[in-house]
């Protein structure tokens, strides 16, 4: 098993689902470091070249720990 797979963190079943779907099995280096603190809910600062997964490795914490029942402002995504 490749161990940069989507399938070794603990991604909620239907985020693992729809990046398979996808077509998306393996992280970028980027989205290997930086999902596990994402995940933990770590606050994390991370720089990247353009297409080396950023915005996955954001967007995939983003979703896994929304509740989607509670309908407040729930997370703060800053960019330039």
């Amino acid at each position: 098993m490749n161990t940069h797979a989507f399938s070794t963190l603990s991604l909620k079943p239907d985020l693992l689902h729809n990046l398979a779907a996808l077509g998306y099995e393996a992280m970028t280096p980027i989205q290997a470091q930086s999902l596990p603190p994402i995940l933990a809910g770590k606050d994390v600062i991370a720089q990247g070249k353009t297409g080396s997964g950023k915005t996955a490795a954001f967007s995939l914490g983003l979703l896994h720990n929304l509740e989607v029942k509670r309908f407040r402002v729930q997370s703060l995504v800053l960019c330039p």
